[in-house]
């Protein structure tokens, strides 16, 4: 129920829709023109307003729309015209009304309508709320969360992001890996030097070494002054190597010297150069498995693993979705002319269920591609691209009524638990480390389960 105020020069329509709208538990006021209604505006809040476009006077009923949006009152206006013509209806909702509806009408319509603007009041509030709740609570710099996953990670950063430690931060695609680590740079003591990235995919081998470590002049073709190198642009600041497992294993050597010596050489020099930089990597590779298969030097994995913060899929954490979902359409709504409140109950409902191949990066792309296409105040299940759902684990069967000699819930809950901890393990080809991260449990937890549970066979 919500509190509505009619606007009307007839008085029998004002105590007309009183009435009706009175009967239907709503909290009504009445004006007898627009600039009664404006006056009144100035001291109340209404959830909706109703009001008739023709009115005598200095203020008609579109002049009153334009005032409740120009002062960016918080309320949905409903327009009542006798004067049924396209134009006058395509006006009133261009500049703002929610809806309009035509002289006569009956009373089941007008409770419709002002019931489906107050469910617009009611989801614009909850965004609000929302993205009070993000600011307040659920985010640290640029990242968003709320599920137990993500509020680990922020543990972590916490604990972290003043020591010199290198850490190691790994993850699908698209899950924020670079967000953590200007988060950890940000957070920290170092926050006022250098963050240098670079992605180590990106640059050829032959230039990678000179791009880490700077060179001399004359040390190449090419090399027609000195170079400084992006180590030494991060003196005293923080370096963070992307796709750390792009890295050839001639370039895995002279990266473990600088991490060890805290020294640099640029190509070409026989001095070396003392350096205060703080490694950050991350990486969507496996680097455990790429180091028992010889493709990673271990000495240098554990040189760059001495804490690791694991990102989680947002197939993992669909509860920060909401929250991420309005984040987004607070970024990118502000490109455009459209007035956009949020999503719709569906949509909303909707974007849950999706699975994000591409992660947090994905979703940020669907809800900008449906800020450029939705054409009303929310965006609808028909602005989201058709994607993938998210498949789920079939629950036991439950009984229609417990047994008379009743169950064991331990075993219940021990069988199902059994069932998933070996589906995650042969998803994964038996690696451990991968089926505890698509479960979101520690390295820990799964040997103590595949123990428990009699699966320690299982997993070769």
């Amino acid at each position: 129920m919500g509190r509505i105020l009619v606007v009307d020069d007839e008085r029998s329509m004002r105590e007309f829709l009183g009435i009706c709208l009175k009967r239907s538990g709503h909290e009504v006021s009445v004006a007898e023109s627009g600039q009664q209604a404006s006056d009144v505006l100035d001291t109340e809040q209404f959830d909706v307003i109703v009001t008739d476009l023709r009115m005598p006077g200095t203020m008609d009923g579109l002049q009153l729309l334009q005032n409740v949006v120009a002062r960016k009152l918080e309320t949905e206006v409903i327009v009542m015209t006798a004067f049924a013509s396209t134009e006058t209806a395509l006006s009133a909702m261009k500049m703002g009304a929610y809806d309009y509806l035509t002289k006569p009408f009956k009373i089941d319509l007008v409770n419709t309508v002002v019931a489906r603007a107050l469910e617009k009041r009611s989801l614009v509030e909850a965004n609000i709320a929302l993205r009070k709740q993000v600011a307040d609570r659920y985010r640290l710099t640029s990242l968003i969360g709320r599920s137990p996953l993500m509020q680990r990670v922020f543990d972590l950063i916490e604990k972290t992001h003043s020591v010199r430690t290198s850490v190691l931060i790994t993850g699908e695609s698209g899950t924020g890996k670079e967000l953590v680590a200007r988060a950890l740079h940000s957070e920290g003591a170092r926050q006022k030097e250098h963050f240098v990235a670079i992605n180590c995919g990106a640059i050829p081998d032959n230039l990678m070494e000179s791009e880490l470590f700077g060179h001399v002049k004359g040390a190449f073709t090419g090399a027609h002054t000195d170079r400084p190198g992006l180590f030494r642009k991060a003196n005293r600041g923080t370096l963070f190597l992307d796709e750390i497992g792009e890295l050839s294993p001639d370039l895995q050597v002279k990266l473990l010297r600088v991490i060890q010596e805290r020294k640099v050489r640029p190509v070409g020099s026989e001095d070396e150069i003392d350096i205060d930089v703080r490694v950050l990597a991350a990486t969507n590779r496996d680097l455990e498995d790429e180091v028992s298969r010889g493709v990673f030097r271990e000495d240098l994995y554990y040189r760059l693993n001495v804490i690791e913060i694991r990102l989680p899929a947002l197939r993992h954490r669909s509860s920060d979705i909401p929250l991420l979902a309005d984040h987004f359409l607070d970024r990118h709504r502000g490109d455009t002319q459209t007035r956009i409140e949020g999503f719709s109950t569906d949509a909303r409902r909707q974007l849950e269920k999706y699975e994000y191949r591409g992660n947090v990066r994905e979703l940020e792309n669907v809800v900008e591609r449906a800020v450029a296409l939705t054409a009303g105040p929310l965006i609808e299940v028909s602005d989201l691209p058709v994607l993938t759902t998210t498949s789920s684990f079939a629950a036991p069967e439950a009984h229609d009524q417990i047994p008379e000699g009743g169950i064991d819930l331990d075993q219940v809950v021990s069988d199902y638990e059994r069932i998933i901890v070996r589906q995650a393990m042969t998803q994964c080809n038996g690696v451990r480390k991968r089926a505890a991260a698509l479960l979101g449990i520690s390295f820990r937890s799964i040997r103590y389960r595949l123990t428990k549970l009699g699966l320690d066979s299982d997993d070769s």
